[in-house]
């Protein structure tokens, strides 16, 4: 039986008492030469099989690590995010350290666990945190055309594409802790990658809406104050 270079080496390496005659082998071929040649204990193919498996499982919890905490990729499908990302898939790089550090502000782009299906993902903008008020329009399961205040340790989120998106307007505030990261880069397509820009496209009637919404608030803030003042 004729073995190839390869095989050759292997079946000497493993045989039984392969690594005996394979010392032996040198040795006397370093003699032979009129010099001297030593070879080190050779390396089972367990040993080697098991460094091998522990390599593997530290890279795995390398990965791990990186993709719970640190950055991982993510595709987008559906088009509650239109214009921002195509409804066939973009991908993109969601960072995890935002969400840990609470640095979540308004207008980034988040992923967060589904209210509905908590084993569902979500991409969706960022409107509200707690303590913000926010205007809910016509046709939703939430009431017709009123504000709300979210809740403490709650974020309201809602897709860019308006007209085609279930989000907090139908199932209310999300808890901060189903968000999972910050979507900061879109990847694919290539000609499309860029950053994801922290910002609200709002509709006339949004900005509008918005802007009462703030002279409320600065309307009531000074009615406190001197309410404070005169309580003094």
């Amino acid at each position: 039986m004729r073995f190839s270079g390869w095989q050759s080496r292997f079946w000497q390496r493993y045989r039984p008492g392969g690594g005996a005659s394979g010392g032996a082998h040198a040795a006397a071929s370093g003699s032979s030469g009129g010099g001297s040649s030593s070879s080190g204990p050779r390396r089972s193919l367990y040993e080697e099989l098991k460094d091998g498996t522990a390599y593997l499982l530290k890279g795995m919890a390398v990965i791990y690590l990186v993709r719970e905490y640190l950055v991982e990729f993510m595709v987008c499908i559906g088009p509650s995010m239109m214009p921002t990302f195509n409804p066939r898939g973009d991908v993109t790089l969601v960072e995890h350290v935002s969400v840990w550090t609470n640095s979540i502000r308004i207008g980034d782009v988040v992923l967060a666990r589904s209210a509905q299906n908590p084993r569902h993902v979500v991409m969706k903008r960022v409107l509200g945190m707690e303590g913000d008020t926010v205007y809910i329009p016509s046709a939703t399961k939430l009431g017709l055309g009123r504000t709300v205040e979210v809740p403490r340790g709650h974020v309201w989120l809602q897709g860019d594409n308006f007209a085609n998106s279930t989000d907090s307007r139908h199932y209310g505030a999300v808890p901060y802790a189903l968000l999972r990261g910050r979507v900061f880069l879109k990847v694919w397509p290539i000609w499309e990658a860029g950053w994801v820009e922290r910002g609200l496209e709002l509709q006339p009637w949004q900005s509008e809406e918005l802007e009462r919404q703030q002279r409320q608030r600065a309307a009531e803030e000074a009615e406190q104050r001197r309410r404070q003042a005169r309580a003094r």
